[in-house]
């Protein structure tokens, strides 16, 4: 996050009001989703597993998705 210039708030900010593109549900240890959301005019995806034991989320990575490998909006992946 500090090499990419993502914040602490950012992730907490795409997390709470970003909306979830897609689902891992066979990751191992944890199911895993990926989670779209903007801070200003930045795009940010979030991928976090889920420890429903200990009702936490875990940050797996953060990063600004490439603007060729995604859609206008960065939900979809290019085909």
């Amino acid at each position: 996050m500090f090499q990419r210039a993502i914040s602490v708030d950012d992730v907490r900010a795409v997390l709470e009001f970003g909306e979830t593109i897609e689902w891992y549900p066979d990751d191992v240890p944890y199911p895993s989703r990926l989670v779209c959301g903007w801070r200003g005019l930045r795009p940010l995806h979030v991928v976090v597993a889920d420890d429903s034991l200990r009702r936490e989320i875990v940050i797996v990575t953060v990063y600004e998705p490439d603007q060729h490998r995604w859609d206008a909006e960065f939900r979809r992946r290019q085909s």
